[in-house]
């Protein structure tokens, strides 16, 4: 029992890992926390599902959900976040909540609200090791984080656009001084955590059913990974989810007054007491104001 809570946990936290990577891509980038990253790849979710609906496999659907998910990041980064990074912080979280409620509501008006089934890419079935099943979805899962987070690492120190983004995102006047187009690296930030939040919402639809509310909960799980981890660091998004997942289900199977009815209060309760104890979380770099 204990040793398929892990791997359950592991499962449902490479999800969290995902969003949570997408949403500290947009905070590196250009400092806004994206209360719609969820919705934003439950859009995503439904772009997969329509193009597969119009006969094209799985694979194909996927990466056409990709590939538009990193245009509308760019063209929400462009039309709404740029001018809302101007604001207060409350005018950046009004916006973004904003966001999530347009795009939650368009996509209801879309395809309605119903719940509809969606299969996904990975097959059906379980591989059981030692009396602990791990099923094909899981792996899919946990294999599409190890290769979204080997392609971000490998972007960001091997590539020019990757430092780009980093000295953009260090010191962003020097960067402009040298000719690094900031506004650029911000699209293009967007446009990455749209894609790696696509890849979370085609993932995880074929468990909860295609509906236009089903990232809620994992937003709030993928917002108590970043607080783990710290909200400008991938690796600490990687970390945070993963524990955040194998807590919500040890918690859930043996604190009994949590069951399965008050998961959702473990993410809440895990972002309270990492902001008491250590705001930056694990590997996050504390700001220092100098008099």
């Amino acid at each position: 029992m204990f040793f398929q809570q892990i791997v359950d946990g592991i499962s449902s936290g490479a999800i969290y890992a995902l969003l949570g990577l997408a949403i500290v891509m947009v905070h590196r980038g250009s400092g806004v926390a994206n209360f719609a990253q969820g919705e934003m790849a439950m859009l995503a979710a439904y772009i997969a599902w329509q193009v597969n609906a119009w006969g094209a496999p799985w694979a194909l659907a996927m990466l056409a959900a990709v590939g538009a998910s990193f245009g509308i990041g760019m063209l929400v980064e462009r039309l709404v976040a740029r001018r809302a990074a101007q604001g207060s912080v409350l005018t950046v979280v009004i916006v973004t909540l904003g966001l999530f409620l347009v795009i939650n509501q368009s996509a209801g008006y879309l395809w309605t609200f119903e719940i509809k089934d969606f299969r996904g890419i990975m097959p059906s079935g379980v591989w059981s090791v030692g009396g602990v099943a791990v099923s094909y979805d899981a792996m899919g899962v946990v294999g599409a984080l190890v290769l979204c987070g080997v392609g971000l690492y490998l972007l960001l120190s091997r590539t020019r656009v990757g430092l780009a983004m980093r000295a953009a995102t260090s010191n962003p006047e020097s960067a402009a001084l040298v000719g690094i187009r900031t506004s650029r690296v911000h699209m293009f930030s967007w446009g990455l955590a749209g894609s790696i939040g696509a890849v979370a919402g085609v993932m995880v639809a074929p468990r909860l059913f295609l509906e236009p509310s089903m990232m809620f909960g994992s937003l709030l799980f993928a917002f108590a990974a970043v607080t783990v981890g710290g909200l400008d660091s991938p690796l600490g998004a990687v970390i945070g989810g993963l524990l955040v997942g194998i807590s919500e289900n040890l918690a859930g199977t043996y604190v009994d007054f949590i069951g399965s009815d008050l998961k959702i209060a473990v993410p809440l309760l895990i972002i309270v007491l990492v902001l008491i104890v250590r705001p930056a979380g694990m590997f996050g770099n504390r700001s220092v104001t100098r008099a």
